[in-house]
C-alpha cells in the first residue's frame, strides 16, 4: 500500500455477492493440482484481496473506488499538488504524457510485461516465472508485490481488458501484435481495475512499450490507452457486454472475464440452467467473480510436527475453517515461515488439506497400515498425509509419473514414512510395489482441466479448451480403477480434482462406480468433511442421489478454497460377479 505513488493501494473497494449484471501431460508444472507446489513465494497473490473491482460502482457506490485526479490517490486531504510526480508515478519533476520518449522505464512494470509476453508467447506459468523474475532484477518489497498485482490483474481479467481495448482501438484486437497486445493489457489493467493514477498508468506503460517495442507501437499503445483512460471500468461494462437477459453467457464472460465453456461448466455443476443466469445474481456469478480474487495464503500444521494452534500464534495468522491443521498466513512470504523451513509445517490450500484428512480420518474396518497416493506430485497431500501416518504407525506409498515432480514429492515426505515411486499409476498389478489389493487407503489426485484453481493460475482459464475434458476425463477413469484395484476389499479409495466439471467429477465417479461396484462413503462421516457439505444447498424440492449426496463439491465463493471435488469409495468385500 502506498500513497499515489503509482503503487497500487489495493483494489477498488466493495463487498457482497456481485451483481450478475452486471494420455495427457502429467509432468506439467501446474497438474491442475491444488496443494503444496505454490511458487508465488507469497509476494502478494498470498493477500486476501479488499474487494472486487469496480463493484461498489456497480452497486451504486459511486463515491468510492479509484480516485480522480484531483483527489490524491492515498490519504485523504492531501492535495496531489503538494506532491509532484513523474510519468512513472514516483516524486519528481511533473512531466507530460507527450514527453514519455526521454522517460526512464519503470523496472515493476517492465518485469510484470515481461512475464507477460513469456505466458503468451512460451505458454510459460506465471507463478513459476515469476519468482525467477524478481529474483535475477532484485525487485522486493512494495515493487514486488507491484509486480505481482500487475501480473496475476492483467491475466484474471483479460477477457475484460480485451473487450474494452477492442472498442478503444483502431483495429481490431486479434490483429494486434502479441507484444503490444500485453502493453495494452498492462496499462488498462492499471487503468480499469487499480488506484493507480491514470497519468502514470498510462505513461508507465508507454515507457515500457517505447524501449521493448520502439516508438512506433509505444505511440499506438499511448492513443488506445489515452482513450480507455477517458471512462471508468463501470462506464466501460455497459458498452462492451451484451444484455444480460439477451446473452446471459456472453455477458457472463466479459464482465467476469471467464471462457463461455467455462462458464456453463460452473454453471452446471452449480444446477442453475441459462434463465436462471438470465434473471441475475446467480450463483454462477458468484463463482466467477471469486476466480478473480486473489486467493489467501494456507499453511497445514503437519500432526506430530506443530499444533496449528502454535503455528497460528507463530506466524500470527488464523486457525483454518475447515482443516483441523490449517492456518491462514496473514502477511509476509511463506519462504519465511521457520516451521516451513524445518518441515513442521507446508503451504497448501485448505480445500486440499481437507481431502487427504478425509481420506485418512474416515471410519475404516479392518487392517489400516498400508497407504497409497497414487498421483502425488508435487507433494501436499502426501506431506500431509505421510504425517498422520506417522502417528499411526501406517507407511505411505507417493507414485508420481514425473521424474522431476517425484523428486519435489521426495522433498515433501523427506523423514516421514514414505517412498516414493517413480511410476505410472495404471500400473497397478504389474509394477512390483503396486500389488492388488496392496493397500488400506488410496488416493487418486487426478489430473485434471484445473478449473478448480482458476484463481491461482489464471492463464489456465485461457490456455484450456473443452476439447482437452474428454482425454482427461479417460485418464482420470483409469486411475480411479487402477485405485480400485490397489485397494484391499473393504478399504477406501478417495477421489480428488481440482475442478468442478460435471465430466470429471460426479458423472466420472457414478461411471466407475457402475462398472466395478465401488460403494459411495458418505464424506459426511467425516465431521470436518460434513461442516463443508452443509454450506453446500440442496435445491428444494431435488432428491440426490446417493452418490451425488455422499461427494463434496468445494467453491471458493462458499469455502473460501480452491474448488476441490472429493468422492469417498469403498471396495467391496465381495468381489463383483
Amino acid at each position: 500500500m502506498t500513497e499515489g505513488d503509482g503503487r497500487p493501494q489495493g483494489r477498488r473497494p466493495g463487498s457482497g455477492r456481485p451483481p450478475a449484471g452486471g494420455r495427457p501431460d502429467r509432468g506439467r508444472s501446474d497438474g491442475g493440482r491444488s496443494d503444496g507446489g505454490r511458487s508465488d513465494g507469497g509476494r502478494g497473490e498470498g493477500r486476501p484481496e479488499r474487494g472486487r473491482p469496480g463493484q461498489d460502482r456497480a452497486r451504486g457506490g459511486s463515491d468510492r473506488g479509484r480516485p480522480g485526479r484531483d483527489q490524491g490517490a492515498g490519504r485523504p486531504g492531501r492535495d496531489r499538488s503538494e506532491r509532484p510526480r513523474n510519468e512513472s508515478g514516483h516524486e519528481g519533476t511533473k512531466r507530460s504524457w507527450g514527453t514519455y520518449q526521454k522517460a526512464t522505464p519503470d523496472p515493476a512494470r517492465r518485469a510484470a510485461f515481461d512475464v507477460l509476453v513469456a505466458v503468451a508467447a512460451r505458454e510459460a506459468y506465471a507463478n513459476l516465472m515469476l519468482p525467477s523474475v524478481l529474483v535475477e532484477r532484485r525487485i522486493t518489497g512494495r515493487d514486488a508485490a507491484f509486480v505481482t498485482e500487475l501480473t496475476y490483474g492483467t491475466l484474471r481479467h483479460r477477457g475484460t481488458l480485451d473487450a474494452i481495448l477492442g472498442a478503444g482501438s483502431s483495429r481490431p484486437i486479434d490483429k494486434v501484435d502479441l507484444r503490444v497486445l500485453q502493453a495494452l493489457r498492462l496499462g488498462a489493467y492499471q487503468l480499469l481495475f487499480t488506484r493507480v493514477p491514470p497519468h502514470a498508468a498510462v505513461a508507465g506503460t508507454v515507457e515500457v512499450a517505447r524501449v521493448a517495442l520502439t516508438d512506433g507501437p509505444a505511440r499506438f499503445v499511448n492513443a488506445v490507452l489515452r482513450r480507455v483512460s477517458e471512462r471508468d471500468l463501470d462506464a466501460w461494462l455497459p458498452e462492451v457486454t451484451p444484455d444480460l437477459a439477451a446473452d446471459p453467457i456472453a455477458h457472463l464472460a466479459i464482465r467476469y472475464s471467464h471462457p463461455e465453456w467455462v462458464i456453463r461448466a460452473f454453471a452446471d455443476a452449480l444446477g442453475e440452467d441459462t434463465a436462471r443466469l438470465a434473471a441475475g445474481d446467480s450463483e454462477t456469478a458468484a463463482a466467477l467473480a471469486a476466480d478473480n480474487e486473489r486467493p489467501g495464503v494456507d499453511l497445514a500444521a503437519r500432526p506430530g510436527r506443530i499444533d496449528p494452534k502454535e503455528l497460528a500464534a507463530d506466524v500470527s495468522g488464523e486457525p483454518g475453517r475447515w482443516s483441523p491443521v490449517g492456518v491462514k498466513l496473514p502477511e509476509g512470504a511463506p519462504g519465511d515461515v521457520a516451521a516451513i523451513a524445518d518441515g513442521r509445517a507446508h503451504v497448501q490450500d485448505e480445500g486440499s488439506q481437507l481431502c487427504a484428512w478425509t481420506l485418512a480420518t474416515a471410519p475404516l474396518e479392518g487392517t489400516d497400515a498400508r497407504w497409497l497416493d497414487l498421483c502425488a506430485g508435487p507433494g501436499g497431500k502426501a506431506g500431509l498425509l505421510a504425517s498422520i501416518a506417522d502417528g499411526r504407525s501406517a507407511h505411505l506409498t507417493a507414485v508420481e509419473v514425473s521424474e522431476h515432480r517425484a523428486k519435489l514429492v521426495e522433498q515433501a515426505v523427506r523423514g516421514l514414512p514414505a517412498t516414493v515411486l517413480t511410476a505410472d499409476g495404471r500400473d497397478v498389478g504389474t509394477h512390483p510395489d503396486l500389488p492388488e489389493g496392496g493397500f488400506d487407503r488410496v488416493l487418486v489426485d487426478a489430473p485434471c482441466t484445473g478449473l478448480g484453481a482458476l484463481r491461482r493460475r489464471p492463464e489456465a482459464r485461457w490456455r484450456r479448451q473443452p476439447s482437452d475434458v474428454p482425454a482427461l476425463a479417460k485418464l482420470q477413469r483409469e486411475l480411479l480403477t487402477a485405485a480400485l484395484r490397489a485397494t484391499r476389499p473393504g478399504g477406501l479409495v478417495a477421489y480428488v480434482t481440482c475442478s468442478p466439471h460435471l465430466a470429471e467429477t460426479r458423472v466420472l465417479v457414478a461411471d466407475v462406480c457402475r462398472r466395478t461396484g465401488a460403494e459411495p462413503v458418505d464424506v459426511r462421516g467425516v465431521p470436518e468433511a460434513a461442516a463443508a457439505a452443509d454450506v453446500n444447498p440442496t435445491p428444494e424440492g431435488v432428491q440426490l442421489s446417493a452418490a451425488r449426496a455422499a461427494a463434496l463439491q468445494l467453491w471458493p465463493h462458499r469455502h473460501g478454497t480452491d474448488a476441490m471435488f472429493l468422492s469417498l469409495l469403498r471396495k467391496p468385500v465381495t468381489p463383483r460377479d
